[in-house]
């Protein structure tokens, strides 16, 4: 039979394998002191598993699975302590956080109530302040007017006196002055 396929080997028929036994060629079977094969594999195993129990094998696997479950129960014992443990500290801190923010939120409330209490205070000291202030400045006027009153009043008084000097001067002579005189004793 040829390859279609350029560069492959070429395959050829052999013949089917039922003919070495057609021909009369018999197949011998193993044997171990007249043992079939899988009566020595059965054997093997009947001897492993009594020197398995004989040394205490299964007692030995059961004795490593009970130690090592007992270290793994200790280990998911203290995974729940620690669980327990972090919850509790979560809640702590939790509770920690709602206590700073509802004091934050006290201090806040408190801060703005101060605020508008000085600012308040300070509406009232700002009035009270101009009110000061206006009654200074009227004060003040009113001892600039007092004093300027009392400047023009002591210029006047010394102009008319100094006019009724030169008035007395110029009509008065020493006769009316003795008339005048004798009028104000008369009176008295």
């Amino acid at each position: 039979m040829a390859n279609p396929v350029h560069g492959a080997p070429e395959l050829f028929e052999s013949e089917p394998a039922d003919a070495f036994t057609q021909q009369g060629a018999a197949h011998a079977e193993p044997e171990l002191f007249g043992l079939a094969p899988f009566q020595i594999v059965a054997l093997a195993m009947l001897v492993l598993i009594v020197i398995m129990v004989w040394k205490k094998v299964p007692g030995m696997i059961m004795g490593g699975l009970d130690a090592k479950i007992a270290v793994i129960r200790t280990q998911l014992d203290e995974a729940r302590s620690l669980r327990a443990e972090a919850e509790a500290l979560r809640d702590e801190y939790a509770a920690k956080i709602a206590s700073a923010e509802k004091d934050a939120e006290v201090l806040l409330d408190a801060a703005r109530a101060e605020a508008d209490a000085i600012l308040a205070r300070a509406e009232t000291d700002s009035a009270a302040m101009v009110v000061r202030r206006q009654r200074m400045a009227e004060d003040k006027i009113a001892a600039a007017e007092r004093a300027a009153i009392a400047e023009v009043k002591a210029r006047a008084v010394t102009a008319s006196a100094a006019a009724s000097r030169q008035l007395i001067a110029a009509r008065h002579d020493s006769a009316a002055d003795r008339t005048l005189t004798d009028e104000v004793i008369a009176s008295l």
